[in-house]
């Protein structure tokens, strides 16, 4: 057992793992301190904490810094991500990191100094050889600069493996606290600015490096409010075909005091972001779409909500990258895929017809697999059709619909 010490130990501090070192006035109190919460469990926000007497006899105003931060170079790195347009993960960490010897442990937080991690290897010189190749290098072309400094700190706790920490010497921890409501992980209570996001490589990938003009990728809001809509047409399922473009749904709720205005969460605040931009303005059944970030943080479960979580409707569950090359405000032309081996122009065009007019269609085969795409007359018909149809059936089979940033069908030929 460590000896005793004015020095105090806490870890497990609020939403991430982290430590914290306080020190009493003198052992005595330090004592009492530990003596007193043997018998009651502490907690912070509702979350058990564990104290012990540090190894540290004295604090001094280096060690008082949160992270225990020191020039002495130390196996344990603390990471601050500077100019963050893309969600990193432990995932992401790891690839930069690994390469320059094994990494034990990575835990993630946000603080007022931004997005931080801390790493920590198996050997000093490690750590040492990472700091000096990686100081002030980007993660991403022109984004994500790491500004690198050793911690203090002697060994990281980690009680979770997920996107947020990850204990690589101890695959069988759990993802999740047992008994945490089911929510998507990177929502907590303190609102972790970026959420989790296991396809930040795909992002970036998607995107070539850069952002689409207008996309910041920092915001940290994942629910949007969108109004002036046509009650008379729309409902849940036709709202989640549209912004499911976007980003994955968690639940849609239309709100009792405004009958015209929806809720939308997504599955994250870059999700959110790119629904926002792409979709402000929008035509919808006769209706121009305002779209904004919700000043609510998510949507309560609740009678009222309809679920989506768990949809196997959700696009961004399988080829990430794909879908958000794919991403863009609606247009006249749709690209539909998962059609049936045997389907007909006509067939299409009967199952569409009915909501606008159709100017073009070209069926063809790409990979074995048969899609088509359809030229309406107009945007706001074409976002009809996908509202209306997206995983609609048509002979037999379950359609996927989209928009196509493709100006003519002659431009697949």
């Amino acid at each position: 057992m460590t000896e005793p010490s004015k020095v105090i130990h806490v870890r497990n501090v609020g939403h991430e793992i982290s430590e914290a070192l306080l020190q009493m006035q003198d052992i005595p109190s330090a004592i009492n301190a530990l003596q007193f919460y043997s018998n009651v469990q502490p907690t912070i926000r509702g979350r058990n904490v564990y104290v012990q007497f540090s190894s540290h006899q004295e604090l001094t105003t280096m060690d008082q810094n949160s992270q225990g931060l020191g020039d002495e170079p130390n196996r344990i790195l603390l990471v601050t991500i500077h100019h963050m347009l893309y969600p990193i993960t432990v995932e992401v960490l790891h690839q930069v990191f690994s390469p320059h010897g094994f990494v034990e442990k990575i835990v993630t937080f946000q603080k007022s100094a931004g997005f931080q991690a801390l790493i920590q290897y198996q050997l000093c010189q490690s750590a040492v050889a990472a700091r000096t190749a990686l100081q002030g290098r980007n993660i991403y072309d022109g984004c994500c600069q790491l500004d690198i400094q050793f911690s203090n700190l002697d060994e990281l706790q980690v009680n979770y493996n997920n996107d947020r920490s990850r204990d690589f010497t101890n695959p069988h921890l759990p993802s999740e606290q047992k008994g945490r409501t089911s929510q998507p992980a990177g929502y907590g209570d303190v609102g972790v600015a970026y959420p989790q996001m296991a396809n930040a490589t795909a992002i970036a990938a998607a995107f070539g490096g850069g952002l689409p003009p207008g996309i910041s990728g920092t915001n940290d809001r994942c629910t949007v409010l969108v109004s002036n809509l046509n009650l008379d047409r729309v409902d849940e399922d036709k709202l989640f075909n549209l912004f499911s473009l976007y980003g994955n749904i968690v639940r849609i709720k239309f709100l009792r005091n405004k009958p015209d205005h929806a809720l939308v969460q997504m599955g994250d605040g870059f999700q959110a972001e790119l629904a926002v931009h792409f979709l402000k303005g929008a035509m919808l059944f006769g209706k121009r779409l305002e779209v904004n970030f919700s000043k609510h943080p998510n949507i309560t479960q609740g009678a009222d909500t309809h679920e989506y979580s768990n949809s196997n409707l959700n696009r961004f569950n399988r080829n990430a990258a794909k879908n958000y090359r794919y991403c863009c405000s609606p247009t006249k032309m749709i690209h539909l895929s998962t059609l049936p081996q045997d389907i007909s122009e006509e067939e299409i065009v009967s199952h569409l017809e009915e909501h606008g007019t159709i100017v073009n269609t070209k069926l063809f085969e790409m990979n074995g697999k048969k899609q088509a795409l359809v030229l309406f007359e107009t945007e706001e018909q074409a976002t009809e059709a996908v509202v209306c149809k997206h995983a609609s059936s048509l002979a037999g089979s379950i359609i996927r619909i989209s928009f196509s940033q493709l100006q003519s069908i002659r431009e697949t030929s």
